[in-house]
């Protein structure tokens, strides 16, 4: 009889026997992928190029030159071939999404830690594999919730559960083994494709998360679960419901299967029911906003303006008297000009003034150089004010500490002219003026511990801010430059926050990998004993010295090897030996002996204790020696063993709230903030979820340096959430800028008696 063969993975979408409806939207995003990634890919190849070129010139001998200039003519040779391949790879992942996963050899469950199949790698192919992981993951985290919305939409396509960011045809990891696979046509050295895989990161990568944006926005346009969203939830007193994601005419598109276990996340309870959902804030401290969306600028101006008149009439008949004679009406270039002294000002003097005092400073100038008073044009001095309430905010949200502190207020007056200028500043969340000054803001944020600052940043932020504050003449040129080169020391800085994150996370899993082989450890050392009667210091003498002879041996070994089914044996023995009618054997205590010493027991204590688990039978034994013995193990730290989380009491059970925000942590993508209330004085520290395990519950939090601020349960997590000890950070409150212009504008609500539940039309909040 012929053995069943599996049919090979189809090279191409023509080729896969997908339904049409589902070819066609792969086609689709395919096409839309390689379009947006064909520029990238060849200023990746030019500049590749180009740095082969300046290593030979720096090359320090003959030999590394000539390498250089081999790798240079092989490289040229094959260039043609390096995207096709590339895209072809991308095509065969897309044609596979229904293709059975490859079926494990060791068929672990989900959610298990596998310690079978360990070998030895060429350092050649560890280091490759180390630089494309680095890729992927730093993309995956850039990109989280894109992903995770993909990976649900592409589970419809495949009739399958979601893809996680791994598995995902269309993401990081693919892209990187797609790249890794085309460049073995390029015939170039190891280190020269280290190189490229570095390039690759730079310049095809960079615009990833957008990449994915469109994507999805075009599976919306496709009818691909469009109301698909992500919100984290507060507090619910009702469940979430899970329903099927249905056309607009009522009935699943055609060809589309059912996505089995898919959830539609609804409004979060504080928020209205109207406008769209806020989305997690993934970002790090300094990383761009996404663009914005288009709106009609002038009639948003005008709209504040609306909102500012209603401020200054209530505030008129609140100040009753004041007076109202003519004045003459300084003109903006005027105003613009003589900011322009000011701001040329050393910062001990106009840096130090509120606006307001810049106000009145320049019309008692205006009004001593010309005689009259004067007074300025009703847009200007809205401008004014809106620059004034936005500055009154976002001081409120700074540290007075912090050493770049001052740097906010040295950029008021050259803000002042860009506002007075573009007033696109304050509609505009990518305007560089903006942008630059939530950097600036942010580096200072009342959220960020003292230290938490890069020290290494400070120099730039300072050089950014005087750059602006001496160069800006009217020009927002200068405003985009000192952006740009800030920007350049901002991505390096999250390069590094991400590599510390990224040991971190990798060592919260071994000490998770630790965790699970203790529990198999115990659990097979129950299974051993059984139903046997044991003395009941032998018994604890088993579940503390030997259980962790067996942890270890799994955890390096692995449940498949020799040495395990050995200490298994072994374990067997053991129990006999201790049990009613057991005898002394010389020879297993000597075995006993050496794997105690395998975990940290030595000396005269291994070997008492490999006695007593030998020949445990023996009744006359010294009750001080045991008790001297038991004192010893009870001081010993155990391997694994975390002692305070042992001492902590037990919660009581999860309220239906804490439940239903429990279970949505537990699908929450990595890389979202939250705000950790510290005290009663409302301190705040934001922290990042960076990894949680869902075996251990486990999460871990770093700080925007990346580092280990902190490991808590979900469950504990779950709790702060619900009691408002913590706070998910949305998008539109994420950047400290955006959260301060928040506030003035419902401030200006307040005043118009709007509150702060409704929404201007046009004005972003």
């Amino acid at each position: 009889m012929t053995p069943h063969r599996e049919p090979a993975t189809p090279s191409s979408l023509a080729s896969a026997g997908l339904p049409p409806r589902v070819r066609t939207v792969l086609e689709r995003s395919l096409h839309l992928v390689s379009e947006e990634l064909d520029h990238g890919l060849t200023r990746m190849l030019d500049e590749f190029e180009r740095e082969l070129f300046r290593l030979a010139d720096l090359a320090r001998n003959p030999g590394a030159e000539s390498g250089y200039m081999q790798t240079l003519r092989s490289f040229r040779l094959n260039r043609a071939d390096l995207v096709p391949r590339f895209m072809l790879g991308i095509e065969r992942g897309l044609a596979g999404i229904r293709r059975p996963a490859p079926v494990r050899a060791d068929h672990s469950t989900p959610g298990e830690v596998s310690f079978r199949n360990l070998s030895l790698v060429e350092t050649a192919v560890m280091d490759e594999g180390t630089v494309l992981r680095e890729v992927g993951s730093r993309q995956e985290g850039r990109a989280t919730l894109a992903l995770h919305l993909l990976g649900q939409r592409f589970g419809v396509l495949a009739g399958k559960p979601a893809f996680d960011a791994i598995r995902l045809p269309l993401g990081p990891h693919v892209l990187c083994e797609a790249l890794r696979e085309a460049a073995v046509a390029l015939e170039i050295t190891h280190d020269a494709r280290l190189l490229l895989y570095r390039i690759f990161d730079r310049q095809v990568m960079g615009g990833y998360p957008q990449l994915l944006d469109r994507v999805n926005e075009l599976m919306v346009a496709e009818e691909i679960l469009p109301a698909l969203t992500f919100v984290p939830l507060r507090a619910r007193t009702t469940p979430v419901l899970m329903r099927e994601t249905l056309s607009p005419s009522g009935n699943r598109p055609a060809d589309v299967p059912a996505q089995p276990q898919q959830q539609e996340s609804s409004q979060p309870a504080e928020q209205s029911g109207s406008g769209p959902a806020a989305r997690p804030h993934t970002a790090w401290f300094g990383e761009p906003q996404a663009d914005d969306d288009g709106r009609d600028e002038s009639a948003a101006f005008a709209t504040l303006q609306e909102l500012l008149s209603g401020r200054r009439a209530l505030l008129g008949k609140l100040r009753p008297g004041r007076d109202e004679s003519p004045r003459r009406e300084l003109g903006t270039t005027d105003l613009v000009g003589r900011l322009r002294a000011l701001q040329q000002q050393p910062p001990t003097s106009a840096s130090q003034a509120n606006l307001l005092e810049i106000k009145r400073a320049v019309l008692a100038q205006t009004r001593h150089s010309s005689g009259e008073a004067a007074a300025l044009s009703p847009e200007d001095n809205d401008t004014f004010e809106l620059l004034d309430l936005l500055y009154q905010q976002l001081e409120s949200e700074l540290r007075r500490d912090a050493p770049t502190a001052g740097l906010v207020r040295q950029l008021q007056v050259p803000l002042l002219r860009m506002a007075l200028l573009d007033r696109a500043f304050f509609l505009r969340a990518q305007h560089p003026a903006r942008q630059l000054l939530n950097t600036v803001a942010e580096s200072a944020a009342r959220w960020m511990d003292r230290d938490e600052l890069d020290p290494q940043l400070g120099e730039p932020l300072q050089q950014a801010v005087a750059e602006v504050v001496n160069g800006f003449d009217q020009d927002p040129e200068v405003f985009a430059k000192a952006q740009s080169r800030l920007q350049e020391r901002m991505q390096a800085h999250v390069r590094r926050a991400e590599m510390t994150e990224r040991r971190h996370v990798e060592a919260a899993r071994g000490k998770e990998k630790l965790e699970v082989a203790r529990q198999r450890a115990g659990e097979a050392l129950a299974r051993e004993i059984g139903e046997q009667r044991l003395p009941r210091f032998a018994r604890s003498l088993l579940n503390q010295a030997w259980s962790d002879v067996l942890t270890l041996t799994l955890l390096r070994q692995g449940e498949e090897s020799d040495a395990w089914k050995t200490q298994l044996d072994v374990t067997r023995r053991v129990v006999a030996a201790c049990s009613e009618g057991g005898a002394d054997d010389g020879a297993l205590a000597a075995q006993v002996e050496e794997s105690l010493g395998q975990v940290g027991y030595h000396g005269d204590e291994a070997k008492v204790i490999a006695q007593r688990l030998s020949g445990c039978s023996n009744d006359d034994e010294d009750p001080a020696s045991r008790t001297e013995l038991a004192m010893k193990l009870k001081a010993r730290v155990r391997l694994g063993e975390d002692k305070a989380a042992q001492a902590r009491p037990k919660p009581p059970p999860r309220t239906p709230a804490e439940q239903a925000q429990y279970e949505q942590l537990r699908v929450m993508p990595f890389g979202v903030w939250i705000d950790f209330v510290q005290n009663q004085q409302g301190d705040i520290s934001r922290r990042r979820l960076s990894w949680f395990s869902p075996i251990t519950d486990n999460a871990l939090f770093v700080n925007q340096r990346g580092q280990r601020a902190a490991e808590v349960s979900l469950d504990s997590l779950a709790r702060m959430l619900v009691n408002g000890q913590a706070r998910m950070v949305t998008s539109d409150r994420g950047r400290l800028v955006d959260r301060a212009w928040q506030a003035a504008v419902n401030t200006l609500r307040s005043f118009a008696g709007r509150g702060e539940g409704a929404q201007p039309n046009g004005v972003p909040a």
